[in-house]
């Protein structure tokens, strides 16, 4: 693989507001060498890490990725300065959490393999890690002694994400998980996290000091994902679209929707409607089976990972757009990427009342009764049947995206954390604060 130079952009320097108005971004301090980690999908359809690689090099830094191949194909390829490594990574079976096992030992050895090789190329002097898994940290002790920083960017929490998944709270696997994200922040030199609720988790059960963890909020780059002229073919000959655009596993309500649609159909008698679900997932046949079932293969379509022109044709034709992440330990505090993206094309929301999604969101979205399919539904009519609110909601959604929550505000937090990450020895630990903490802020 031949890797070309990458010049570096001037350095952010702006005022970071992110964080509660404690901070002022410098001028980068330092040029950093940068390898990103990321295991759960492949870049650039990882949006967020897409954004954060190229916000690192418009800032000055130099950016590798080594992600597995998903729907980019090729092992190597350099866009927007960025060096992207690709690995194979083989589909097999999670129904159960135990499939994991085969899959993440692989996907560390291949990602072993790859920063060895990016290493000896780059000599990169920061590891900056996205989980899922919580594994990376062991990346982090092997390249310590040569100086190597270690940035965990937490855009999940995995024991929340094991019982939201699989029901479980207590066993072997959950224990695990928690020693897992424990070594985790013991070995990180400065935390990312996605909103304040992780921020407070990374405090109070990981032990960090406060100063060490950095709110940086996945948000959409508004200089690409912008409304266009809605595509009345994608309606199909209805007069309504509704969309949902994410990963569909079972922890994200997918079938909680189809439920919802079928109320609509079935209980409402609407069949004005056509509801289109973008993304994968491992959830998909059965969702295939479900929608079969209900008699709605004429009303629900599936149309699998899309790239982004197509994805902004379907949200700018939509009418409205479905948040269905059901209430759980893990939705309530997580902040739904889906949720920015449908503000960002100006396009109203029905959620349910999640404690993230309702500050991310506000008056862009309509809220549902906690994990109640038909008052969902009954949302849903409510919107379609409501063009001028339909109309003011969107409004409302990208006003609040631009003036708050764009990624363009999020570049300047991500930055200024950068600046701080210490040269010497690793963030300041408060374990006595974390002892007896077990649940996320």
């Amino acid at each position: 693989m031949v890797i070309a130079p990458t010049n570096g952009a001037t350095a952010l320097d702006e005022q970071n507001k992110e964080q509660s108005g404690r901070h002022q971004t410098p001028r980068a301090q330092r040029r950093r060498r940068v390898v990103i980690l990321v295991e759960n999908l492949s870049v650039p359809f990882d949006r967020r890490v897409w954004n954060e690689a190229r916000s690192l090099v418009r800032a000055g830094h130099s950016v590798s990725v080594i992600c597995p191949k998903m729907v980019d194909r090729q092992t190597y390829s350099e866009q927007s300065g960025v060096r992207i490594y690709r690995y194979p990574l083989p589909l097999l079976p999670t129904k159960s959490a135990w499939g994991y096992l085969w899959e993440y030992p692989w996907a560390m050895l291949m990602t072993l393999l790859y920063s060895l090789v990016v290493f000896a190329r780059d000599r990169f002097d920061v590891i900056h890690a996205c989980n899922p898994p919580d594994l990376f940290f062991l990346l982090g002790w092997l390249f310590r002694p040569f100086g190597v920083k270690f940035v965990f960017d937490q855009h999940d929490l995995c024991p929340e994400t094991y019982t939201s998944r699989y029901g479980k709270q207590s066993g072997i696997l959950a224990l695990g998980l928690r020693f897992l994200e424990k070594q985790t922040y013991r070995v990180a030199d400065l935390v990312i996290a996605t909103n304040e609720s992780y921020r407070q988790t990374a405090m109070q059960r990981g032990g960090c000091a406060p100063d060490t963890v950095f709110v940086v909020r996945s948000a959409p780059d508004l200089k690409e994902f912008r409304p266009e002229p809605p595509d009345a073919e994608l309606k199909a000959g209805r007069p309504h679209l509704i969309c949902y655009l994410g990963t569909m596993a079972p922890q994200d309500g997918v079938d909680h929707l189809i439920r919802s649609v079928r109320h609509i159909v079935h209980t409402r008698g609407r069949r004005d409607l056509r509801v289109v679900l973008i993304g994968g997932g491992d959830s998909i046949p059965e969702l295939q089976e479900l929608v079969a079932a209900y008699d709605l293969d004429g009303v629900v379509h599936f149309t699998g990972r899309i790239p982004d022109p197509e994805l902004r044709r379907w949200l700018s034709t939509a009418d409205v757009c479905a948040a269905p992440d059901p209430v759980n330990p893990l939705n309530n505090v997580s902040t739904m990427n889906k949720i920015l993206e449908y503000m960002a094309m100006g396009k109203p929301i029905v959620s349910y009342n999640l404690v993230e999604s309702r500050h991310s969101a506000g008056s862009a979205a309509v809220y549902a009764k906690d994990n109640d399919c038909e008052d969902f539904g009954d949302r849903l009519i409510d919107l379609l049947n409501d063009a001028p609110r339909r109309t003011r909601m969107g409004s409302l959604g990208r006003t609040r995206l631009l003036k708050k929550l764009s990624w363009q505000r999020s570049e300047i937090a991500l930055i200024h954390a950068y600046d701080t990450l210490p040269t010497r020895s690793h963030v300041r630990r408060s374990f006595v604060a974390a002892r007896g903490a077990e649940n996320p802020g």
